[in-house]
């Protein structure tokens, strides 16, 4: 494998401090459906980058495999739904739960990995994750003693962390087969598809928002989508998923701190108690993984 032009973990970096603005985003647009706010974004996205790369890439469209068509709409598909959830349960909790909830996806990558790629981790890797857990279930918990609806949004969030794994096990090969513009392009093709699809049939309004809403879509297509998720595609090709998904443990500080000076958003003594927990957790598995993913780099370089 040939060395990355910068470091990958610098891009990491980067990507974690945009992909903190979203959820504000979302909230400042809250009175617009959940769908309709993933599909402008990542509608946006794709019509800024489609002058290069039907320029610059169109000949490697051809390129592409029918098993790597499969694995992009799949890909494609989660991703859709990830945010479908994840912006849907900011309707119903804070951003600080909802975004220390959904990156929890680690958890579900450790499974996903360990099932489809068999992968194994330490001991003080699994305990970790056991600590992370911890810290979600204090958060859940002081949100069901604020409110069902808290709840209700802590669930959704979660289940959204189980569709961007997905999304990220099933692009992490396809990613390295195909030049980032391109694997980016027909995802996110194929994600803003599947959500105009889904609001069709939910029948929500494409028009009608007012105008600093369209302000906030093309910000959630420039900020969080570009410097965000199109540069952990980007480290897919140096870097493992578990390894991406725990760096983004840090999104959650970011966030909140946004979500406190822009929204006035205050944190419950269990979401500083739970979200402690959870990014100690993280951090832990971040620091019992690292030595063996360097390991499997070096293998894979060889």
């Amino acid at each position: 494998m040939n060395n990355p032009p910068f470091n990958p973990y610098i891009a990491i970096v980067i990507g974690v401090l945009s992909v903190s603005t979203a959820a504000v985003f979302v909230k400042l647009a809250s009175t617009a459906p959940a769908s309709i706010i993933a599909q402008y974004r990542l509608l946006f996205a794709v019509l800024l980058m489609a002058p290069f790369v039907l320029t610059k890439h169109r000949k490697e469209f051809k390129s592409i495999t029918k098993k790597d068509w499969i694995l992009s709409i799949a890909a494609g598909v989660f991703l859709a739904f990830h945010f479908i959830l994840w912006f849907e349960s900011l309707n119903y909790t804070s951003v600080a739960s909802s975004v220390v909830l959904v990156t929890l996806q680690p958890i579900f990558a450790f499974i996903g990995t360990f099932l489809f790629f068999k992968e194994r981790f330490t001991a003080g890797a699994i305990l970790s994750m056991l600590i992370a857990i911890t810290g979600s279930v204090v958060i859940s918990w002081g949100d069901f003693q604020i409110s069902g609806l808290a709840l209700l949004g802590d669930i959704l969030a979660l289940l959204g962390a189980m569709m961007v794994t997905g999304y990220f096990l099933l692009g992490q090969t396809v990613r390295k087969r195909l030049s980032l513009m391109t694997y980016t392009f027909v995802v996110y093709g194929i994600s803003t598809i599947t959500l105009f699809i889904y609001n069709i049939i939910l029948q929500n309004p494409f028009i009608g928002y007012p105008s600093q809403y369209w302000m906030i879509f093309l910000a959630l297509a420039i900020i969080p989508t570009f410097l965000g998720h199109t540069l952990f595609n980007w480290s897919l090709k140096w870097l493992s998923t578990s390894t991406i998904s725990m760096s983004i443990v840090f999104e959650p500080v970011g966030a909140s701190l946004l979500a406190y000076v822009i929204l006035g958003e205050t944190l419950s003594w269990s979401q500083w108690l739970g979200g402690v927990i959870v990014i100690v957790g993280l951090s832990l598995f971040i620091y019992s993984t690292s030595k063996k993913s360097k390991q499997i780099s070096i293998k894979e370089d060889i």
